[in-house]
C-alpha cells in the first residue's frame, strides 16, 4: 500500500511540474508513462475522489499539448490517446464530455500524424479497445472523420487491415452511409494522391495535409491524375518538371478537396462527377504500381464486402434505394486496374441483385436510372453487362411486381425500344459488315437475348403486356438475324407465351408479391433437403440454347415435327407430376436452367 501511495504521488507530482513547465509536452517522455500508471491505479483503486484528484492536471496537460502542435515537430499522439483513454473511462465521474476531446484529437493531431505507423496502429488499437463505447456514447464522430480514418488504411495498407476491419462497421452511419461508398471504391486514388502529396513536398509525418493548399501540391497532384489517366500533361508543359510545376491550377477544384478532405461533408459524389475525369476513367495508369497503391487494390475489394454486409442487414431500404442508382453510375467508372476493376463490379452487380430480391419496389421506384442505364447498353462493355443484369432483374421481378403496373409498361417500352433499334439499325453487325469484335458481338447477342427473356417473364407477369410482347417477339423471329440464338430465343418465349398451362412455371418468379407461393413453385434455398429436377429440355429442340440448356425448348418443339411433338407431350406430363412435387423450372441471372 504504502509503495502504491508513493507511485502515486511521483506520477502526480509529474503531471503538476509539467503544468507548469513551458516546453513541450511531448519531449517528456515521462509523462506518458504517468498518464496510464495514474489510469492503471484509478482503475485498481475504483475511487472517485483519486479520479477527482488528477483530473484537472490531465485537462491542463490536454490543452496544452494541443496547443503545442503546430509549434512543435514531435508527436504528441500517443500522450493525446492515452488522455482520451482516461477521459472515456472516467468522464462520466467527474461530469466529463469526451466528444469535443475526440474531435480535437481528429482534427489537430491525427490529420497530421495519420502517416506515421506507430501512431496509425495505436490509433486503430484505442478505437478497437474502446468501439462499443463510442458506438454507444458517441456513434457519429467515426462516422464523422471515416474519410481521415481511411488515409490511416490506404497510407499504412495491410499491416492495420485486420484490425482496421473490426472498426470499419462503426464508420457506417445513416449519415455516412451513401457517402463512404465512394470512398471505399476510390481508396487506390487517394493513394495515388497521397504518394503525390508526399513526393512533392515532402513527409506527410507532421504536415497537415490542410498547409498544403499554400504550395504546389494541388497543382501537382491534379497534373500527375490527368497524365495517368488520360495519358497527356497539363497545356503549356514543356516536357520538363520545372515547368509542370510552374502550371496554375485552382487550389479549390473539387477533385483536390475531395480527395484528401478529414472530415464527411455529406456530398455523396463530386470529382468523378466531370466529363473530363469520367472519360480518364476509360484509360489504365501509367508507370510502376508503387507496393502501397498494389495493397489498396486488393483491400478496397474487401471493405466493400464489409460495407454490403452491412447494408442487407442493417441498412433501410430508402438508403438502400439511393445508393443503387450510385452503383449504377459508379460501374462504369472505377479505378482502371483490370483485377481491381473487375472485383468491384462483381460485388457491385451482386449487391443490386441482392438488393432488388429483397425488395422488387426498388425497381420501380428506380425505373428512371434503370431506363437511362439500359439506353447506354452499347456504349462499353461495362455498360452491356450493367444493362444486362439489370434486364433480367426487371424480367425476373416483374419491373417491381403485379402492383406497379405503370413502371412496369414503362420499363417494357424501354426493353421494346433497345429491341428495335437492333433490328432496324443491324447493330449487331451480323447483316451489314462492322469491325465489331467476336466478342463485342457475342456480348450483344447475350444482351438481346436477356432482353428477350425480360420481355416475355414481364407479359407473364402483367397480362395486358401480352399482345405487345408476341409483337415484338415475331418481329425478331421474322427478322431471322444470323445470330440463331437470338431469334431462336425468341421463337421459344413466343411458344411458351402462347401456351399458357406452362408459361407461369417456366416464365414466372418464384417470389410471389404476397409472400405466398405459387402454385407448382418451390423456393430453391430448400434446395438442401429436397429433390429438385433438371429436365434436358434440349433433346427437343435438337440442340442447346446460348451458352446455356434453353428452358424455353419445350415450346419450340410444339412448333416443330410430329416427332419433337410426342416428346413434348411426354415431358409436359414429367413438368406435371414435378408440379405436384412442388418443383419450379425457372432460369438464373445467366439463363441457365435450374
Amino acid at each position: 500500500m504504502a509503495d502504491r501511495d508513493r507511485n502515486w504521488d511521483f506520477y502526480l507530482r509529474t503531471l503538476s511540474a509539467s503544468a507548469r513547465d513551458s516546453t513541450s509536452p511531448a519531449s517528456d517522455p515521462s509523462l506518458l508513462e504517468s498518464v496510464k500508471k495514474l489510469c492503471e491505479l484509478c482503475k485498481a483503486e475504483k475511487s472517485d475522489d483519486l479520479v477527482a484528484r488528477i483530473y484537472s492536471s490531465i485537462i491542463k496537460l490536454f490543452q496544452r499539448s494541443v496547443a503545442s502542435l503546430s509549434q512543435s515537430r514531435s508527436s504528441h499522439g500517443l500522450l493525446l490517446l492515452a488522455i482520451l483513454q482516461f477521459f472515456l473511462d472516467f468522464g462520466e465521474s467527474v461530469l466529463h464530455d469526451a466528444d469535443p476531446s475526440l474531435r480535437t484529437f481528429f482534427r489537430s493531431c491525427l490529420s497530421r500524424d495519420f502517416a506515421d505507423p506507430v501512431i496509425a496502429e495505436a490509433t486503430i488499437e484505442f478505437l478497437l479497445v474502446n468501439k462499443k463505447k463510442l458506438q454507444t456514447s458517441f456513434p457519429t464522430v467515426l462516422p464523422q472523420f471515416f474519410p481521415l480514418l481511411l488515409k490511416l488504411i490506404a497510407w499504412n495498407g495491410e499491416k492495420i487491415e485486420k484490425s482496421f476491419l473490426k472498426i470499419f462497421p462503426a464508420l457506417v452511419a445513416p449519415g455516412s452511409f451513401l457517402a463512404l461508398f465512394p470512398a471505399i471504391a476510390d481508396l487506390p486514388v487517394l493513394v495515388v494522391a497521397l504518394e503525390k502529396v508526399e513526393k512533392s513536398s515532402g513527409t506527410l509525418v507532421g504536415n497537415s495535409i490542410a498547409s498544403i493548399k499554400n504550395s504546389t501540391a494541388p497543382e501537382m497532384l491534379l497534373a500527375l491524375m490527368d497524365e495517368a489517366y488520360t495519358g497527356s500533361t497539363i497545356a503549356g508543359g514543356e516536357g520538363d518538371s520545372e515547368s509542370e510545376d510552374s502550371n496554375t491550377i485552382d487550389v479549390a477544384d473539387p477533385a483536390f478537396l475531395d480527395l484528401l478532405k478529414d472530415e464527411n461533408d455529406f456530398i455523396t459524389e463530386r470529382h468523378w462527377t466531370s466529363p473530363a475525369i469520367a472519360s480518364a476513367l476509360q484509360a489504365a495508369t501509367s508507370g510502376v504500381q508503387s507496393d502501397r497503391l498494389k495493397q489498396s487494390l486488393k483491400i478496397a475489394p474487401r471493405l466493400l464486402d464489409v460495407y454490403f454486409a452491412i447494408a442487407l442487414r442493417d441498412v433501410n431500404d430508402s438508403l438502400i434505394c439511393a445508393l443503387i442508382p450510385m452503383l449504377m453510375l459508379r460501374h462504369a467508372a472505377i479505378f482502371p486496374d483490370k483485377i481491381f476493376s473487375y472485383e468491384v463490379r462483381k460485388r457491385l452487380l451482386e449487391f443490386m441483385l441482392a438488393s432488388f430480391q429483397r425488395s422488387p419496389d426498388f425497381i420501380s421506384l428506380l425505373k428512371k436510372p434503370i431506363v437511362d442505364r439500359l439506353s447506354e447498353a452499347y456504349d462499353s462493355q461495362e455498360k452491356t453487362e450493367l444493362a444486362l443484369q439489370l434486364c433480367w432483374a426487371i424480367g425476373e421481378h416483374g419491373g417491381g411486381g403485379e402492383s406497379h403496373k405503370d413502371a412496369a409498361r414503362e420499363l417494357f417500352e424501354s426493353l421494346e425500344l433497345l429491341l428495335y433499334e437492333n433490328l432496324s439499325s443491324s447493330r449487331l453487325g451480323l447483316r451489314q459488315g462492322t469491325t465489331s469484335t467476336g466478342s463485342e458481338k457475342a456480348g450483344q447477342s447475350r444482351l438481346l437475348c436477356f432482353v428477350i427473356t425480360a420481355i416475355a417473364k414481364l407479359a407473364t407477369y402483367h397480362r395486358e403486356l401480352l399482345p405487345r410482347a408476341r409483337v415484338s417477339l415475331a418481329k425478331v423471329v421474322r427478322s431471322r438475324l444470323s445470330d440463331a440464338r437470338v431469334w431462336t430465343r425468341a421463337r421459344d418465349c413466343l411458344g411458351l407465351l402462347n401456351e399458357p398451362a406452362i408459361c407461369m412455371s417456366v416464365l414466372g418468379s418464384s417470389r410471389h408479391p404476397r409472400g405466398e407461393k405459387y402454385p407448382g413453385t418451390v423456393n430453391w434455398s430448400d434446395g438442401g433437403t429436397k429433390m429438385i429436377a433438371h429436365v434436358p429440355f434440349y433433346i427437343l429442340a435438337g440442340q442447346a440454347g446460348f451458352d446455356c440448356l434453353s428452358s424455353s425448348c419445350y415450346a419450340a418443339a410444339l412448333q416443330t415435327n410430329t416427332l419433337a411433338y410426342l416428346q413434348a407431350l411426354l415431358w409436359a406430363e414429367v413438368i406435371s407430376c414435378c408440379n405436384l412435387f412442388g418443383v419450379h423450372f425457372a432460369e438464373d441471372s445467366f439463363g441457365t436452367l435450374k
